[in-house]
This record gives structure tokens, sequence and C-alpha cells, in this order.
């Protein structure tokens, strides 16, 4: 008698579990059929991997290990598609070169059908007037546009981009920006903050800067915006002039918190809330630079070099330069000749401003009869400091 009711119970349990199965097969088999791609990208044949790998390779200009990398995104076992992909990319002027370079940011390029989705663009392109390099520059760069909506995003941006009167030059750098085509209905956005700075009197040319060079910038959040503009103005900033909207910029990237503790940053080294905002109203940019840097431009400048915070803030662009390759070695040479007394004492940090060539000129040229090390100096084989104790070790052996 157990051994019937178990075998039952068995029976009725083996049938509700097929029920079941049947039940999430048929609630799942919508999601099974839409995601027939990614299985079969996951579970691609390895004939199929090295048939693109090599594709890849050979008829891309890929290296191995790039090769492999994209052959995760894409994958295909005939030619005939990417060929077509090739041969139309050529004809617009592309290089093996330029080539290789956009397959390795967008591989599913390759993918694309070359008769509706590339040739629709690129005979746009052409019909506005944009040069073949023009063309090529966008490929390379951005190869995702040619694979996004020509009516929906490529030509509103354009017409709005034009409306601005911007030369189609300009355009063009405008469109190597993924950003204008990674959102949609840019061109709303953007137009209303430019309405906005238009009120305030910001020129035209300074108003194309930005959309040019910093269009995530000025398509911010229409209130957003409209609060830092305003903000802007109250700490003094003119719109007529560009530091405004280098302002804006950093206004909008950097949340408070994160400005008010650049500020404590270069109170440490001493300055005033009001010597900073000055700074901050010369060079709105010094407040985007890592605590990291500035630490190390203010440590160098005022413990190494004897300079005084408050004549370091005078020229915050400083603190956009190279501490390697700018600000050591010419602050060094600079210390070397002032503790020899052949230059004035007072020198600025305008001595970073200067061209290479004028820099080595004016001061290590015109001074290696003098001290002959100088040029060492320059290069970093002597540290400043070496030479400067080298120099009173000898004058104490004389004296004695």
């Amino acid at each position: 008698m157990s051994t019937n009711f178990f075998c039952k119970r068995v029976v009725s349990v083996s049938l509700t579990n097929v029920g079941l199965i049947l039940e999430i097969s048929k609630t799942q088999m919508h999601f099974l059929r839409n995601a027939r791609l990614l299985f079969f990208r996951s579970f691609s044949s390895p004939k199929q991997h090295s048939f693109t790998v090599s594709y890849l390779i050979n008829s891309c200009g890929l290296s191995q290990e790039k090769a492999l990398s994209a052959s995760r995104k894409v994958q295909f076992e005939t030619p005939e598609r990417a060929d077509s992909v090739l041969a139309v990319l050529r004809d617009y002027g592309c290089t093996n070169t330029h080539i290789s370079k956009a397959v390795s940011k967008y591989p599913l390029l390759l993918t694309a059908d070359p008769e509706k989705t590339l040739l629709p663009k690129l005979e746009f392109f052409r019909s506005v007037g944009f040069s073949g390099p023009d063309i090529v520059s966008i490929v390379v760069s951005s190869p995702y546009i040619l694979k996004r909506s020509l009516e929906n995003q490529i030509i509103p941006n354009y017409n709005f981009l034009k409306s601005l009167v911007m030369m189609n030059e300009n355009i063009v750098r405008a469109f190597i920006s993924t950003f204008w085509f990674s959102v949609q209905n840019v061109p709303d956005t953007v137009a209303a903050n430019i309405a906005t700075l238009q009120e305030i009197g910001v020129p035209i040319s300074n108003i194309r800067f930005l959309v040019k060079y910093l269009p995530n910038v000025v398509s911010q959040n229409r209130e957003k915006f409209s609060t830092t503009v305003k903000k802007v103005i109250e700490m003094g900033f003119s719109p007529l002039r560009h530091s405004f909207l280098n302002a804006v910029q950093v206004s909008c990237q950097l949340t408070e918190f994160t400005f008010k503790h650049k500020m404590e940053v270069y109170r440490r080294w001493g300055l005033t809330d009001d010597e900073i905002m000055l700074m901050f109203r010369v060079d709105p940019i010094c407040m985007r630079h890592s605590v990291k840097k500035i630490s190390s431009v203010m440590d160098f400048l005022v413990n190494k070099i004897g300079w005084e915070p408050v004549a370091i803030a005078r020229y915050p662009s400083v603190f956009a330069r190279s501490l390697e390759q700018n600000v050591i070695p010419r602050c060094s040479v600079v210390k070397v000749l002032q503790m020899k007394g052949v230059v004035k004492k007072d020198l600025s940090l305008s001595i970073l401003a200067y061209t290479e060539k004028n820099f080595v000129n004016r001061f290590v040229v015109k001074y290696e009869q003098d001290v002959p090390e100088l040029l060492s100096v320059y290069k970093g084989k002597i540290g400043f400091s070496d030479l400067i104790f080298a120099s009173e070790e000898i004058g104490a052996k004389k004296q004695l």
C-alpha cells in the first residue's frame, strides 16, 4: 500500500512539474525569441569567431589584441556585408589606417547596410558641403554617427548648428563630439539655454564657442543652467568676457561641496577667501584641478622655491601647466640665477608663458657663461638645490 501511495505521489509531483515547466516555457517564449541574437553571440562557434578575428586583422588592419576585443562585439561567418561596408568607406576617402581606427572604435559598423544605412548619411554630408577630409574625420572620430537616424538626429542637429551661423568646419568639429548624438532633442535644450545667454548679452562668438567645444555645458537642464548663469554674474563675471564661459563651465561641472572643498585646499596654503575668489575670477579653471595637483604645485613653489602664496595666486594658470615639464625646469633655472645674483628677485610666474625657445634663449643661453650648469638644471640632470649647496661648499673652502 505504501508502495502504491509513493508511485501515485511521484506521478502527481511529476505531472505538476511538467505543467509548471510548460507554463514557464509559455511565459518566457517571447523573451527567448527576442534574445536569440544574444544567445547567438554568446554561443557562437569557434569557426565563426576565428573567421571574424581573421577578417578584422587581414581586411581591417587591427592588431590581434584589438581584433580579439572587437570580436566580442561583432561576429560573422561570411565577408560580403563587411566587404561592402569597407568599399563604401574607401569610396569616400577612407584609407586603411582610417578604417582600422573606425572599426576599432565601433566594430558593429561592419554589420551596417551600405545602401540603406551608410550611403544616405555620407551623401548628406557631401550634399551640405562637407569636404572629403571632413567626412573622413567624422567617420574616424565618431563612426557611431553612421548608425544614427538621418531624419531624427543628423539633419535636425545640422540645421540647428547652421542656424547659429556656424561654418561647416565648426559643425564638423561639433559632429566629431559624440555628445550631439548621445541624447534626443539636443537642439531644443541648447536653444533654450542660448536664449538665456543672449538675454544677458553674451556675444554670439562666445555662444558658438560653447556650442562647439562645451556642448555638455550649454545642454544642462534649463532651470539649472539659468541658476548657474545668475550665480556666475553675482560672482562678478562680465557676460562679455571669455572668462564668463569658463566660470559657467566650472560651476556646471562642480558640485557645491566640491567647490567648497577646493576653497579649503587653497586656504591651507595661507590664502584668504578674497584672494581665492580673485584667483577664480582671473582663471575659473583653477577650481577644476585635482587636490593632488594643487598641493604639488604649491609645495614646490612655496617650500622649495620660496615664493609667497599670494604671488602664486596672481597667476592661477600655473596649476594648468605640467609640473615636471614646465614649472619645475623653469622655476629651477630662475632660482639658480637669482641665487647667483644675475637676475632680479621679483621675477613673476609670467616666465611660464614664454615659448620654450624664448625661455631657453633668455634665461639659459644668455647666462651659460656665468652658470655653465644651467642647461643641466633645465633638463633636470642637476637639482637647483644641489647646485646651490655645491656653490656654498666651494665658497666655504675658499674662505678657509
